[in-house]
C-alpha cells in the first residue's frame, strides 16, 4: 500500500510559497485545514477564488479595485492636489489605516521600462508628489530619476519623514535611520 499523501504535500508547498510563511508554519496550516478546519479550508478556498476573479488594478492609480476606478480615485472628497507615490498597493492599505492622508495615490510597480505617460495623466491636477518609499540608497536613486522625468510638471516633490521609531532605544535603530533623524531634526 502506497501512502505518500501527495495532496497534503501539495497543500504544504502551496502555503510555503506565500510570502512570510516558512515550512513549519505551512505544515501547521495544512495540518489544521485537513484535520480540524475543513470548513475554514473551504471558506479560504472560496475567498481566494472570489478575490482572484474580481480584484484588478485601478485604471488611474494601479491600486487594487473591483471596478475600473478604486474607491480612493472615485472619492470626490479626496484632495486631488496631492499624489502619494508608493511601491505596492499594500502600502496604500498601510497609509490609509493611519487615517492622516486625504490625497490620491499612484502605485509604481516597476521602474524598469516604466511608461511615464500613465503617471503624468494621474498627476494632471496635482501640485505635490509625495514619495512614500522604504528608506534606502536605491529608493533615493529612484526618487531622483522620477523627479528628473517629471521636472517639467512644476510639482512640489516631497518624501515621507524618516527617523527613530517611537519606543525604540537608539541601540536598536539602524545607522541610516539614525543619521537621517539627526539630519532632519526639528525645533521643540
Amino acid at each position: 500500500m502506497k501512502n505518500n499523501l501527495e495532496p497534503f504535500k501539495n497543500l504544504v508547498e502551496a502555503f510555503a510559497s506565500l510570502p512570510g510563511v516558512g515550512e513549519k508554519s505551512a505544515m501547521k496550516l495544512a495540518y489544521h485545514i485537513v484535520t480540524d478546519g475543513s470548513f475554514e479550508g473551504m471558506k479560504l478556498s472560496h475567498a481566494i477564488e472570489r478575490a482572484v476573479e474580481s480584484i484588478r488594478r485601478c485604471s488611474k492609480c494601479n491600486n487594487l479595485s473591483e471596478d475600473e476606478l478604486c474607491p480612493i480615485c472615485s472619492d470626490y472628497m479626496r484632495d486631488k492636489s496631492k499624489v502619494c507615490l508608493v511601491e505596492s498597493a499594500k502600502d496604500i492599505l498601510t497609509i490609509e489605516k493611519v487615517g492622516q492622508y486625504d490625497g490620491l495615490y499612484y502605485v509604481l510597480s516597476d521602474i524598469d521600462g516604466f511608461d511615464f505617460t500613465h503617471l503624468r495623466e494621474a498627476l494632471k491636477d496635482a501640485k505635490e508628489l509625495i514619495f512614500a518609499f522604504a528608506p534606502s540608497v536605491a529608493s533615493d536613486t529612484m526618487m531622483l530619476y522620477i523627479e528628473s522625468q517629471l521636472e517639467d510638471l512644476n510639482l512640489n516633490f516631497t518624501k515621507i519623514a524618516q527617523g527613530v521609531p517611537t519606543g525604540i532605544s537608539l541601540e536598536n535603530v539602524d545607522t541610516l535611520s539614525l543619521a537621517r533623524a539627526i539630519e532632519d531634526r526639528v525645533s521643540i
